[in-house]
């Protein structure tokens, strides 16, 4: 699906526009704290951020597993495909809001053209399927 080259603003537009994909793979959340296979790690990670405490990583599953580091939960990735405005407002709320109705954790990654919604692997199918209808129910709030 093409992501547009422009952004995405309005919380209605967007949430009519956000087409939720669940993305290959098993992701998890470490933290790297006085190791020397930082940059290796660093290079395997889908996202990461420098804390106070120190550097957090979104890694592969395996990756993180073939370098012994620990985790509490195993995520799957959900991006929606929407090229969202960085000043659009409401989206991640609405987002956030539909999977805690559905008792599903949710830690969303904002990147230039997508978010990117990692929530745990047993809950995944439900989560695409609320995120679905609430992109649905969008949809028919348009029309």
């Amino acid at each position: 699906m093409e992501s547009g080259t422009r952004p995405v603003k309005g919380t209605r537009k967007m949430i009519a526009n956000m087409t939720p994909v669940l993305q290959p793979g098993v992701f998890v959340f470490c933290a790297m704290l006085n190791r020397d296979d930082t940059g290796h790690a660093m290079s395997k990670a889908k996202a990461m951020f420098i804390e106070d405490e120190g550097l957090s990583l979104i890694l592969p599953k395996s990756d993180a597993d073939a370098l012994g580091l620990t985790y509490d939960q195993k995520m799957r990735q959900i991006t929606l495909m929407v090229f969202s405005s960085v000043s659009g407002v409401g989206l991640t709320a609405a987002v956030a809001k539909a999977l805690a109705k559905e008792r599903i954790s949710a830690n969303i990654v904002a990147a230039t053209h997508h978010d990117h919604i990692f929530v745990p692997s047993k809950h995944a199918d439900t989560a695409i399927r609320t995120l679905r209808a609430l992109q649905e129910q969008a949809r028919a709030e348009e029309r």
